[in-house]
């Protein structure tokens, strides 16, 4: 089996030369670079599996790194910053990173952290069936597809469908609005989503979630502030309401 890729951007040499070290170690294939220009060229030249992305970096922050990768690529992303304000943080993951932790941290939990999100890509619902051939017969009916509202969720294609539009969504998002739609009319509890979508040593805290569900309104619904499908449950978790198709 072949060494996960991963891409480390960072600019403090310390923290660049003990990553390199370090993961290495846990079995990693690992490219440094240290500010935000160097980070797309060296992504575009080599493919990764994840990269691992300083939010304050010389030429270009971490964070039009991100944006600019997720115009051409889902590859996990984990953001690394040495701020604690919750701006960061937010912004950080709005604009499309999977995950993310604060300097100084622990190389155990950083990865913990990796693996996580390698794990999630991995998952099989998002893999071809290796029993019978790739593709899509018309005429058997989609077990995989799930309708609330105008929303369709179709795990054998990947696609989310909103009044007939296929909506494009990243993976942790496609598989928390699966998950949610899947269970429409049951409250789900924050660490029960968590459990199931980043895993049960999953080391951070809800505000990742949080964050995703406004991304996923975003995507879902009319009226993102005052959502009619995904619904907060104070103090508890989240809930799919059941609708009907309008």
């Amino acid at each position: 089996m072949s060494a996960v890729r991963v891409l480390v951007v960072e600019d403090e040499a310390s923290f660049a030369d003990a990553l390199q070290v370090g993961l290495a170690r846990e079995g990693f294939e690992v490219n440094v670079v240290h500010d935000g220009a160097a980070a797309l060229e060296a992504f575009d030249r080599c493919p990764v599996d994840l990269v691992l992305l300083d939010l304050m970096l010389p030429k270009l922050s971490g964070v039009d790194v991100c944006r600019e990768i997720r115009t051409k690529s889902t590859v996990p992303i984990i953001m690394v910053t040495a701020r604690s304000e919750e701006i960061d943080t937010v912004v950080g993951l709005e604009v499309g990173a999977d995950d993310y932790v604060t300097k100084p941290y622990r190389l155990r939990e950083l990865v913990a952290r990796m693996r996580a999100v390698l794990r999630r890509v991995d998952t099989p619902s998002s893999l071809p069936d290796s029993e019978g051939p790739v593709g899509i017969d018309e005429d058997v009916p989609n077990a995989g597809r799930v309708q609330v509202g105008n929303v369709v969720v179709d795990r054998d294609r990947h696609e989310v469908i909103v009044e007939g539009a296929v909506v494009p969504i990243p993976l942790r998002e496609f598989e928390l609005l699966a998950f949610l739609m899947e269970n429409a009319g049951r409250v789900l509890t924050r660490d029960v989503l968590i459990d199931h979508i980043w895993g049960y040593d999953y080391v951070g805290d809800t505000k990742t979630l949080d964050v995703h569900m406004k991304r996923i309104r975003t995507r879902v619904e009319k009226d993102p502030k005052n959502p009619n499908l995904i619904v907060t449950v104070r103090g508890v978790g989240y809930k799919v309401e059941r609708l009907t198709p309008s």
